[in-house]
């Protein structure tokens, strides 16, 4: 089967790709003519390249492909609103729907998030596929971008026959991180510069887990069905000490007030915005930051074999690649 997977660098995208290799699948990825791509190099794979905004790039691609699994995304969050955001999320997720159409595309596997449905505030009450989006509240373009993306492939199903089902990761964690995204709370962690927890929550998941539920969804879920990714739900004090304990470092220990935490928020993207810069904590994350996001990931363990390996074996992977490749010493 021939699979092509757009925005592959990633830390899904470098995962994905390997373990679609692994069943032995033709693979091409899909890359931005600029990117280079580290994470990739000596995989045997075939390397296109184009934009995902350029319809004639996505026709050039898509030829003689089986399936196509789309994770390229525009994932900045500052500033909260974004055209760029909105037209590589939306107007890019468009362009692949008309080509999936186009070549007669078996299966597109479309990566959402879990951000897109409703999150669950306590353990007894998970957010699940059939939640009612609750994130517009944070009033962040790449949020609302997703749910927007999402809507849209689900009424391709409907209204033009595309045939996609969505996948819907949760905060992700593992090797292969070069960015840094997610690993930057490793790193973190590692140097002591988390100075403490706040009185949220979220549900963690394995990148490795989520790769391997996604290659599974080329011949297993339905059509026009969505995935919760997941595994577990943790206050950000439990996964602190999780994390820590993995890799080998004492977890922060005092709980931060709320008010103080979004305080700063709200002061340092003032700052960022005077002074160009791209602030690691936003008014938008510190108020995130505060509240609960827990999902469960059933409905994936059920139809597509979903793993569910323990975090801290995750953010071992992650620490570990992170040293072998110079990011930590």
């Amino acid at each position: 089967m021939r699979v092509l997977v757009t925005g592959p660098d990633g830390v899904l995208g470098s995962n994905l790709v390997r373990e679609l290799l692994t069943r032995h699948y033709e693979v091409s990825v899909f890359l931005l003519k600029e990117t280079k791509a580290q994470t990739l190099n000596g995989l045997a794979i075939n390397r296109l390249y184009g934009n995902v905004l350029n319809p004639s790039d996505l026709d050039l691609c898509f030829q003689n492909q089986d399936v196509v699994i789309h994770c390229a995304a525009a994932t900045n969050v500052f500033p909260a609103r974004n055209a760029s955001v909105n037209r590589v999320n939306i107007e890019g997720t468009q362009n692949v729907i008309d080509a999936a159409l186009k070549h007669k595309i078996q299966r597109l596997i479309y990566v959402g998030t879990a951000n897109s449905f409703g999150f669950g505030e306590t353990l007894d009450n998970l957010g699940k596929e059939f939640s009612p989006y609750k994130s517009s509240k944070y009033g962040l373009d790449y949020m609302d971008s997703k749910m927007h993306a999402q809507e849209m492939i689900l009424n391709a199903v409907k209204l033009r026959q595309l045939p996609a089902l969505v996948v819907n990761p949760t905060f992700m964690i593992g090797p292969y991180d070069s960015k840094p995204s997610s690993g930057i709370m490793v790193m973190a962690l590692h140097k002591g510069k988390i100075p403490g927890y706040t009185a949220g929550g979220k549900n963690y998941i394995a990148v490795k887990d989520a790769a391997v539920a996604i290659a599974n969804s080329l011949t297993m879920g339905k059509i026009g069905e969505c995935y919760i990714l997941g595994n577990e739900n943790l206050s950000y004090q439990e996964a602190f000490e999780k994390i820590s304990k993995a890799i080998g470092v004492n977890p922060p220990k005092r709980k931060l007030n709320t008010f103080m935490v979004i305080a700063y928020g709200r002061i340092n993207s003032f700052f960022a915005t005077v002074f160009k810069y791209y602030p690691s904590v936003t008014k938008e994350l510190a108020i995130i930051s505060c509240d609960s996001h827990f999902y469960s990931a059933e409905k994936a363990k059920n139809e597509l074999a979903l793993p569910q390996t323990p975090i801290e074996v995750a953010a071992k992977e992650c620490f570990d690649w992170f040293v072998s490749n110079g990011y930590i010493k």
